[in-house]
């Protein structure tokens, strides 16, 4: 079992390379030309900036029961299709019974963006947020894949 992080824009980085370092796992920051950045105590794929290509290049790598971090809905269930067991930010686990509700919500916005409405942004990040994060990767980890 391994650790990988979509890191670029990602709040919990440094909380997922300490539970993996507790662990004695990997982890592996993926990110692109435009959000380049290491950490100690984790692998960084630096791959050409384009769509989703950090994206890709974590699906590419993912081996079954690896856990992966990430806030993209689009991620999490190619992550769910290969074995992989995705959980945001938040702490939310991305399950096969889930993931099917949040990009069905994630398309309405787009809709809703793209025909010129507005959306709420994202509130600012607290630190209950992490705590709830912590929490459910230690629980997610010492869970077998």
């Amino acid at each position: 079992m391994r650790i990988l992080i979509d890191a670029d824009g990602c709040p919990v980085v440094d909380l997922a390379i300490q539970a993996g370092r507790r662990r004695g796992l990997p982890v592996l920051l993926f990110c692109d030309t435009a959000h380049v950045f290491s950490r100690p105590g984790a692998e960084t794929v630096t791959v050409s900036k384009g769509a989703d290509s950090a994206d890709f290049a974590l699906v590419s790598r993912l081996q079954p029961g690896d856990v992966v971090v990430t806030q993209d809905y689009g991620l999490a269930a190619m992550c769910l299709a290969k074995g992989g067991r995705p959980i945001s930010q938040n702490g939310l686990c991305y399950t096969a019974e889930n993931i099917d509700a949040l990009l069905a919500a994630r398309y309405e916005t787009k809709r809703t963006l793209a025909a010129g409405g507005r959306t709420r942004g994202p509130k600012k990040r607290r630190e209950s947020q992490n705590a709830a994060f912590a929490a459910a990767l230690s629980q997610l980890l010492d869970q077998k894949g």
